[in-house]
């Protein structure tokens, strides 16, 4: 585990992490704040005394003798010994001053609870964040929070949270961390009504000191952590996240989250074609594809997905067998796989023949399997066990219901030997959302399966398992480091070509005169734009005039461009006009820029005027492989416009890839001189013609 040591920096110190340690494994406690009336210090005394915590207990209130028969401490520095971790429990005007014991009496950490630290208008809010931020500066002590509900270890059986129902769930392996504290408690007690099983569930509060980062980390290095679940408001160290991200993806541990903040885009992003597409939350996403976290949609899709997850197998393909009792569940699973673009398994004939002796006459033998009410759970295993051995088959979907009786399924040892005999995931699946009982989770223990409720969030969990699996036990690629590049302006045409880009004959004109001239040594007809460092989006400033097909034409374009960008941009100045070749094909769009909080990112999609409007675009952290670039290219609708859609001939979709990693490679090279390439439009001309970058635009660093 790293750790930081405040002011340290010395050789050979990584300082990526602050360990959360005594936070989440003390061996001693000390609650400040203790009462007998306060109902978050009595709960957590509670859990405490209650739970089979093991180390010291010491209660702290200067207006208390004791709490709860025990004695209790005025202040901090009165203990008998400094305690390992302090759960601050007061109002935040008195949190400074016993901050400040803690300090002094050797305390390793502390959680505060209360809000006012720093958040929100307040003054008083504003000055104790100030003083907080500065207290970090020249203190030893760790701070979880302020403004949390606290954390929960389960085989420590420190329970610093408000919750008692969430104490008595046993010991697990998935690790739990929130932005959220509320959240927090909601998720996990319907998780554990499921089956999940947790080994922490923390809140981080406002994160000051540690942080998202930090816990996750911590989780990460536990050993009896096997998956991981998140909650996520903001990154406020994306680097360190993505370190403690792959980290977990090299140990195979899968991390599910759920990111509030979809619909805030970043201005700054905005400058650009490809920045306004991507936005905040599509980087979060491509940084999410990289390092293998599966992002839910909803809390409901968190719990089935960690459910799945928490059985611990790894399926070797994409494909889905399905084995269902209605013809109807069929039906909708065959729309629902569609929507989802998941792929469904193939019956082989031997699979078929082996099916047709088993099935209700009349039925025929496909996927999704509709096999009817089963008799058994022995016929159940026995129409698992077939599907399961079709080699096509990755992964298998049972459809049932859970019991609401104590031995509602009956006798759970054919599916027990199936799941010893076999490394697929097998999931049990409702098709509605249902309460369960602790009953019917027993028996889903027994079977040694999860059951998942409703049949698109089984989907995803499905799906998410292939892709965690596709990418577990190697480290994700990272970008290389920034070198020196001697790319200018006015090399910028003859590098891009140097990379295979290809590029429209053009000519800088400064007058009418020449623009016509240089019209006529190119061939009419041409293409004529305008030029000018302060204008980004040219047909934004009607800055583009295309099918000119004479000289008089020509020159008259270049009195409307000017009139147009002195209407639109105001003392914009005019740096000329290029004058280009008309190309003919699909217009796409590549763009590639740096994020500020994941950096160098890669952006291909339909291109055009209406590029944003359409947002039919793919967004990847660099560097891509020439595979992804493919995979990338085959989730876009652009896609079917390359292959030659409703008749229309193919177009050169290999030139269209090959351009792409080119860009991927160029701006990887020179982002030490550029901030933003967007090509847009790339032309893609017909198959075996190649593409060309008809608009070229860079943000020079």
């Amino acid at each position: 585990m790293a750790s930081k040591g405040k002011g340290s920096g010395a050789a050979g110190v990584d300082n990526t992490f602050k360990s959360p340690r005594s936070v989440l494994s003390a061996t001693s406690i000390a609650i400040v704040g203790a009462s007998e009336r306060g109902r978050w210090p009595a709960q957590i005394i509670t859990n405490l005394q209650d739970h089979g915590y093991k180390g010291r207990i010491y209660l702290v209130n200067p207006r208390q003798k004791e709490v709860f028969g025990e004695r209790c401490y005025p202040t901090l520095r009165d203990l008998p010994e400094a305690a390992d971790h302090a759960a601050v429990i007061v109002p935040s005007a008195a949190v400074p001053g016993i901050l400040e014991d803690a300090e002094a009496r050797g305390v390793k950490s502390a959680t505060v609870y209360a809000a006012g630290m720093g958040d929100g208008d307040d003054p008083g809010s504003v000055e104790r964040g100030i003083w907080l931020r500065d207290f970090l500066t020249r203190a030893k002590l760790r701070i979880s929070g302020p403004n949390c509900m606290g954390a929960m270890s389960y085989k420590e059986r420190l329970f610093a949270y408000p919750n008692g129902a969430l104490c008595e769930v046993p010991a697990g392996p998935v690790g739990v961390v929130f932005q959220s504290g509320g959240n927090l408690q909601f998720f996990m007690q319907v998780a554990a009504e499921r089956g999940l099983r947790f080994s922490y569930g923390v809140s981080t509060g406002n994160e000051p000191d540690l942080d998202l980062a930090d816990y996750l980390n911590y989780v990460v290095d536990d050993p009896d952590t096997k998956s991981i679940v998140l909650f996520i408001e903001g990154l406020r160290r994306p680097q360190a996240f993505m370190t403690a991200a792959a980290k977990a993806l090299v140990a195979g541990k899968p991390i599910m989250a759920i990111k509030t903040g979809q619909s805030i885009a970043s201005q700054e992003a905005a400058k650009s074609h490809t920045g306004a597409i991507a936005g905040d939350y599509a980087a979060f996403m491509a940084m999410c594809d990289r390092y293998g976290i599966t992002v839910c949609r909803s809390m409901d899709d968190l719990v089935e997905t960690s459910l799945a997850f928490q059985c611990g197998r790894r399926p070797k393909g994409p494909k889905i067998g399905f084995v269902t009792t209605s013809g109807g569940t069929v039906d909708l699973l065959f729309d629902y796989m569609e929507t989802e673009n998941a792929a469904l398994a193939d019956f082989s004939a031997t699979t078929k023949a082996a099916l047709l002796p088993t099935m209700q006459e009349g039925i025929a033998p496909k996927n999704p399997l509709d096999v009817g009410i089963p008799s058994t759970n022995e016929a159940a295993a026995t129409w698992c066990r077939i599907v399961h051995d079709e080699p096509d088959v990755d992964m298998i979907g049972f459809s049932t219901t859970l019991p609401r009786k104590q031995g509602g399924y009956g006798d759970m040892a054919p599916f027990t030997k199936l799941m010893s005999e076999t490394e697929k995931p097998i999931l049990g699946f409702g098709r509605i959302i249902h309460t369960s009982s602790p009953e019917a989770i027993a028996q889903q223990q027994q079977a040694g399966f999860p059951f998942l409720l409703g049949l698109e969030p089984t989907i995803r969990a499905m799906k998410a398992l292939w892709f965690h699996a596709e990418r577990a036990d190697r480290a994700p690629a990272t970008p290389p480091a920034e070198k020196p590049s001697k790319l200018t302006p006015e090399t910028l045409e003859s590098t891009l070509a140097g990379y295979g880009i290809a590029v429209p004959k053009s000519r800088l004109a400064t007058s009418a005169k020449a623009a016509a001239d240089a019209a006529a040594e190119i061939g009419f007809p041409v293409a004529l734009k305008i030029q000018s460092a302060d204008i980004l989006h040219k047909t934004e400033a009607g800055g583009v005039i295309l099918g000119l097909a004479s000289r008089e034409a020509v020159e008259a374009a270049v009195t409307q461009l000017k009139a147009s960008a002195e209407a639109t941009h105001k003392g914009a100045r005019i740096d000329g006009y290029l004058v280009q070749e008309m190309v003919s094909g699909i217009e796409t769009i590549i763009g590639a820029r740096t994020d500020d909080l994941y950096g160098p990112m890669l952006l291909v999609g339909s291109g055009g005027i209406l590029v944003e409007l359409t947002k039919d675009a793919e967004l990847a952290l660099l560097p891509v492989a020439p595979a992804q670039v493919g995979t990338m290219v085959d989730k876009l609708k652009l896609s079917k416009l390359l292959a030659g859609y409703r008749g229309r001939p193919p177009a050169d979709r290999a030139a269209f890839e090959k351009t792409v990693d080119a860009v991927a490679h160029f701006f990887l090279d020179h982002r030490s001189k550029i901030a933003d390439i967007e090509i847009n439009p790339l032309i893609v001309r017909a198959d075996g013609k190649g593409a060309v970058a008809v608009d070229v635009r860079v943000i020079w660093r």
